[in-house]
């Protein structure tokens, strides 16, 4: 798997953009090899699966995974034209959109489980700490892996939910994997986790507080596929093939778990022991247009956004 590093302005990305064409090619028995960049988590196993199944295969389309340290990479990779196609979190492609970075969602990616308390992520404390709701936060440090994006903005509909002053709360950005020692000695008061960070802070006796996700919106979209606008213009049948055969991964990601589990072994090292314990997310085969208005809404509220979204032009 190649890795990929990118550091690109909003506009680097829309100059690249306009001077780079795709990166898809094609072979001398009709395949094309497409470019996607991930990062290597528990949320992308539908597409190494649905690789493995052949259900991209058959559609004539050859997958060549590029692994980025996230979407801050990823999505100026892909609006550059150094990638096909990429997967990010919801937030970070709507922020795009509206700085007028040139994106275009293009398959679905996950979902939370809309269980409270069983859901692929969680607002977690210290098992003996004295914090009991998100409410209690005020005046406290919640650890969350990118400041003014979708977990903070989640952790603030949580502390709101509760009755609490987000404005209040001292959020710091820290790693997902730095978190459960952060959290262990007491230098954040609260973490914003998802698996399989979150099996390991329980194993530590950490307790949940809230399921921010859900607080958003019970069937909150958290993240999509995605492409350039000018591949979407440029390559209709590819991004068609693509998104026929992502929707079949999805389908059948979401009623075969234990293979799920078994993909992720492969691209990632997490330990088979800590990923028996991991909640995997939902992986419905479309979008929630409801959850995105609402998180699009809350970002607006959190001013993440300068000018609000348009999810006509970002969606499907």
């Amino acid at each position: 798997m190649r890795r990929l590093f990118v550091g690109l302005t909003a506009v680097s990305v829309l100059a690249a953009a306009t001077a780079c064409g795709s990166s898809g090619s094609g072979s001398p028995d009709g395949t094309t090899t497409v470019e996607v960049g991930l990062v290597p988590i528990v949320d992308v196993a539908p597409l190494y699966l649905g690789e493995k199944k052949g259900f991209f295969g058959e559609r004539g389309l050859k997958l060549s995974f590029s692994s980025a340290q996230g979407g801050a990479a990823i999505v100026p990779g892909v609006a550059g034209g150094q990638l096909d196609f990429g997967f990010s979190n919801m937030t970070s492609l709507m922020l795009a959109q509206s700085k007028g970075v040139p994106v275009k969602a293009v398959a679905n990616g996950i979902a939370s489980t809309g269980v409270r308390g069983g859901d692929f992520e969680a607002l977690t404390v210290k098992g003996d700490s004295p914090v009991k709701s998100p409410g209690d936060l005020e005046g406290k440090k919640v650890a969350v892996n990118t400041l003014k994006n979708i977990t903070e903005t989640s952790v603030r509909a949580s502390v709101s939910k509760a009755g609490g002053d987000p404005d209040e709360v001292d959020f710091v950005e820290l790693a997902f994997d730095q978190m459960p020692a952060a959290l262990d000695s007491g230098r954040v008061d609260a973490a914003m986790v998802v698996e399989p960070v979150l099996a390991t802070v329980k194993g530590q006796g950490a307790r949940e507080i809230a399921s921010p996700m859900i607080d958003v919106s019970p069937k909150l979209t958290v993240a999509m596929y995605f492409t350039s606008t000018r591949y979407a213009r440029e390559n209709p049948e590819v991004v068609r093939k693509f998104q026929e055969a992502t929707a079949e991964s999805l389908a059948y990601a979401d009623s075969h778990p234990d293979e799920v589990r078994g993909i992720i072994t492969t691209y990632t090292k997490i330990p088979a022991g800590l990923l028996e314990k991991v909640t995997l997310p939902k992986w419905p085969a479309e979008p929630d247009r409801a959850s995105l208005e609402e998180l699009s809404r809350l970002g607006q509220e959190d001013g993440l956004f300068e000018q609000a979204p348009d999810l006509d032009e970002l969606l499907p």
